[in-house]
C-alpha cells in the first residue's frame, strides 16, 4: 500500500498562485513604465507649453515676474571671502546684519538690500548688496562672496556691467 501525501501547491491551490505571481512578474519587471518629462517639448508663446506631445501647461516663473532692470553701468568686479585679514573683526557678518551666503555682494554707491545682475559673468543670477568695502575702493566696485579664499583669488578682477533691478 502506497501512501501519498498531498501538496500544498497542488490541484485547485497552485494555479492561483501561479497566476498571481505570473501578474506580479509581469506588471513590475515586463511592462516599461511610462516616460514621463519634466521639460517641455518646445514652445507654444510666452504663456504656455506643449509637453508629452499632448498637454498643454502654463509656463510659470517660479522667482514671480521677471525683475525691471532701472539702471545699467560698468563696475570694476573682484572677489573676497571671510578670512581675517580681508574683512573686519567678524568675518560671517554682513554690513547688513546677515550672515554671508551665496549671492552676497559689497558696494559702496547701492543701498543694502539692493537687487543687481551680473549678465556677463553669471546670466540671471540675482545678487543682494549686503555689505560694504574700504572707501577706498569707491563707488564702482563691486565684490562678490566666495566661500573660499582660493575661489575668491582665482575668480580675480574683471571689468564688466551690472542692472540694478526694480526692488
Amino acid at each position: 500500500m502506497e501512501i501519498y501525501q498531498k501538496s500544498p501547491f497542488s490541484g485547485k491551490v497552485f494555479s492561483p498562485v501561479l497566476i498571481w505571481i505570473a501578474i506580479f512578474f509581469l506588471t513590475c519587471f515586463l511592462i516599461p513604465e511610462p516616460k514621463v518629462s519634466a521639460e517641455a517639448d518646445f514652445s507654444l508663446g510666452e504663456k504656455l507649453i506643449f509637453s508629452q506631445g499632448n498637454s498643454l501647461l502654463a509656463k510659470i516663473n517660479p522667482n514671480g515676474p521677471e525683475p525691471k532692470v532701472v539702471k545699467r553701468f560698468t563696475v570694476i568686479t573682484t572677489a573676497y571671502s571671510s578670512t581675517v585679514w580681508e574683512t573686519d573683526n567678524d568675518p560671517f557678518i554682513t554690513a547688513a546684519g546677515t550672515w554671508v551666503r551665496d549671492g552676497i555682494v559689497a558696494n559702496n554707491l547701492l543701498p543694502l538690500g539692493t537687487k543687481i545682475r551680473l549678465p556677463e559673468l553669471y546670466g540671471d543670477k540675482i545678487f543682494i548688496v549686503e555689505d560694504r568695502m574700504n572707501w577706498k575702493k569707491g563707488n564702482y566696485h563691486i565684490d562678490i562672496w566666495f566661500s573660499s579664499y582660493w575661489e575668491a583669488k582665482n575668480f580675480g578682477a574683471q571689468r564688466t556691467y551690472i542692472e540694478v533691478l526694480e526692488s
